[in-house]
């Protein structure tokens, strides 16, 4: 009975196929990657630029303007429930203050009407109900908000006050959320409770993304990621005047905010 086994030749050329296999793999996983990070900072400056282009025209941000249901009509319910979602271009007033905010138990849903009003007036795609997701549940990305080309993560706009206790989880100096006062736009992943601030990047990326729009610091600036205790494996710091990305850490470990 005659036997055949592979020459060592034949198991080389197999070796080698299966080498170049597994590097293409890998290389177009690297090269997706890249292209959703380069993805975050398009959808940053595109949501930057329409709102301030809505407020050119309407005088007021997307979401707090005093008369939006006069360009749009009036919602079934104002600020709008899991019950009472918007499937057309009805919407609610804001209160006018040049905030987008929402107060605790008195929720105003302006963080949710900004992103329907700036597809109301044509400044960016998509649908969305300007209302919560459930009782429970505020933020649902591709439905009330906006989905990042970047895998499961989305976008909320997001004032916080200066009060560092009721954002501990932001950078703060001398008992204050440090600059705070600002918009900016909060960029992460959806938590079990909704908010959007679960890590979606290493610190490696979030640096990259920081050294293309800010200053590469990850408690300074335009950009900004949450503090050290909140994210412990992202800045190194809770000192916004001293925190640096930890680059050798490999670990999906941060999210960020983005000032508009």
């Amino acid at each position: 009975m005659l036997r055949y086994a592979f020459s060592l030749v034949e198991l080389s050329i197999v070796l080698v196929i299966l080498g170049l296999l597994t590097g293409g793999i890998l290389t177009g996983q690297s090269l997706i990657r890249a292209a959703e990070l380069r993805s975050v900072v398009t959808e940053y400056q595109r949501f930057q630029t329409a709102t301030q282009t809505f407020r050119d025209k309407y005088f007021a941000l997307p979401g707090d303007m005093r008369n939006a249901t006069s360009f749009w009509g009036t919602a079934a319910a104002c600020p709008g429930t899991h019950a009472n979602p918007a499937t057309d271009s009805k919407t609610c007033d804001g209160n006018g203050d040049g905030n987008i905010t929402w107060t605790g138990t008195t929720y105003n849903g302006e963080d949710l009407r900004f992103w329907q009003q700036l597809a109301n007036a044509g400044l960016i795609e998509g649908n969305y109900t300007g209302a919560r997701t459930n009782g429970t549940k505020i933020y649902t990305a591709g439905e009330n908000i906006p989905l990042s080309k970047l895998s499961r993560a989305s976008w909320v706009p997001f004032w916080p006050t200066t009060d560092a206790t009721g954002h501990s989880a932001l950078f703060a100096s001398g008992g204050i959320v440090y600059e705070g006062l600002q918009h900016y736009f909060r960029f992460g992943m959806e938590t079990s409770a909704s908010w959007n601030y679960s890590p979606v990047t290493t610190a490696e990326e979030a640096w990259n993304i920081d050294t293309k729009i800010d200053d590469g610091l990850p408690g300074r600036g335009r950009m900004k990621t949450y503090n050290m205790s909140a994210l412990p494996n992202c800045p190194d710091t809770n000192d916004p005047l001293t925190a640096k990305y930890q680059l050798s850490n490999s670990a999906v470990s941060c999210a960020f905010l983005i000032r508009f």
